[in-house]
């Protein structure tokens, strides 16, 4: 991966650059250093080319040293980001746990608010049943209701006949009425015909 192909640069950089700055090039640095102090002729020149490579090989360790507290530093970054993204990951977790919380008490919510409607609609219709009775009890009205519908009824009835009857009555005694005025004036009629008769009969005998 990544690595591999970093290390093929150094390897190529090492091999290859031999003029370039950084460690490959103290490294180079030294080795020439070192096949000049073995080939040095005087012992001043020796001497010249060891402190040469003294100084190559404490930058060498210098460099070494910063590369390590690089890659220490480094380390510990990596684990504070894993150690943050696993408190990333138990805050998530805490997060998702408090947004089912939320939804289940909404849920709760929701059916608190359906069950005190639903309580007060059957209150409001028990206040309704209660200021009118029972089936039972207007059964009974009804049925004494009929009664007294029925006995009003009969007493119609009976007063329509007893009318009748009357009407009758009246209706004989307006004839009786109306039979004995003609006789009597029949008999008024009679009478004084009679007076009459007997009047021109006592004329008659006095002549």
């Amino acid at each position: 991966g990544s690595f591999s192909s970093a290390d093929e640069v150094i390897r190529k950089r090492l091999l290859i650059d031999g003029d370039g700055a950084g460690d490959d090039r103290r490294i180079n640095l030294l080795v020439k250093s070192f096949i000049k102090w073995c080939n040095s002729g005087s012992q001043e020149e020796g001497y010249l080319q060891y402190q040469r490579m003294l100084s190559t090989l404490s930058q060498c360790e210098f460099s070494m040293g910063k590369t390590l507290l690089v890659y220490d530093m480094n380390l510990r970054e990596m684990e504070n980001y894993e150690k943050i993204y696993k408190d990333i990951g138990k805050h998530e977790k805490i997060i998702a746990a408090a947004h089912e919380k939320i939804s289940e008490c909404k849920k709760q919510i929701l059916q608190a608010k359906r069950i005190r409607k639903n309580r007060q609609e059957y209150d409001a219709l028990a206040k309704v049943i209660q200021h009118h009775p029972d089936r039972h009890e207007t059964l009974k009205q009804l049925e004494a209701l009929g009664k007294e519908l029925q006995n009003l009824s009969h007493i119609k009835e009976n007063v329509e006949d007893k009318l009748e009857l009357r009407r009758k009555q009246f209706h004989v005694l307006l004839s009786t009425i109306h039979e004995l005025q003609q006789t009597l004036e029949n008999d008024e009629k009679l009478s004084e015909a009679e007076e009459s008769q007997e009047t021109q009969m006592e004329a008659e005998a006095k002549q």
